[in-house]
């Protein structure tokens, strides 16, 4: 019988929650997945791969449709740098003169923004109506993949990232509640309610770097954000 390799473990935090967790560096096996994901240039086929490997990888219980899109997006940064190494290679284009420049980014400098940040996400929309909203998890944002607008994303965002309404006395949990419901409920907002919401939706926490480097070719210096895991696979 042929000898097992040992893997090495390592803790890392997941960040919405503060609790530490154990996980190995992804191996060839996995690798394979999010190579045909990226193969395929299908956003959802990635975050399906990016989802399957993090439920490998991580050896403490876990729920991984529970997580928020911010906490899969640092945890497999976490696990990539610790796999392929903290270095990544990327081909931004000059915002100048359209130069492709290949640029080196540090995955342990890759943090989350917003992350401590006190975001009061209990919405006041009349006297006796209230919602509070929790942030999106990667299962929410599968969904809101297979939309057709921009409208019916945001509509679909919002519908799926309100976690409880309270009316009066009565307390609604929206986990108990049809979809369909809570999308109606969401379209009857009228348009300064919808966008009290969209403000403290967009205070949610993200995946965050910024490339810093001067063009090889003009000399133009260029800052250019990353903000969520796919503009780390450009």
């Amino acid at each position: 019988m042929l000898p097992k390799l040992v893997t090495p473990k390592y803790d890392m935090i997941i960040p919405s929650t503060g609790e530490t967790v154990t996980y190995r560096p992804y191996v060839v096996k996995e690798e394979k997945l999010l190579l045909i994901a990226m193969e395929s240039q299908d956003e959802k086929q990635i975050e399906t791969a990016v989802m399957n490997i993090i439920e490998e990888c991580i050896e403490s219980p876990i729920n991984i449709n529970e997580l928020t899109t911010f906490d899969v997006e640092f945890m497999f940064v976490t696990l990539r740098a610790k796999s392929v190494g903290e270095g990544i290679q990327l081909s931004p284009k000059c915002s100048s003169c359209e130069e492709v420049n290949e640029i080196k980014v540090n995955l342990d400098d890759v943090t989350v923004a917003n992350l401590n940040d006190q975001v009061d996400k209990l919405i006041k929309l009349t006297d006796d109506i209230s919602l509070e909203l929790k942030w999106s998890t990667m299962k929410d944002r599968h969904i809101n993949l297979e939309d057709k607008t921009e409208t019916e994303t945001i509509i679909n965002m919002i519908t799926n990232s309100i976690g409880m309404i309270y009316s009066g006395e009565e307390t609604f949990n929206c986990n108990d509640v049809p979809n369909a419901e809570v999308r109606d409920f969401v379209e009857s907002l009228s348009n300064e309610q919808f966008n009290q919401v969209v403000d403290v939706m967009a205070k949610a926490p993200y995946l965050s770097y910024e490339i810093n480097f001067d063009c090889k070719k003009c000399g133009e210096n260029n800052k250019i954000p990353l903000n969520g895991l796919a503009d780390f696979f450009q």
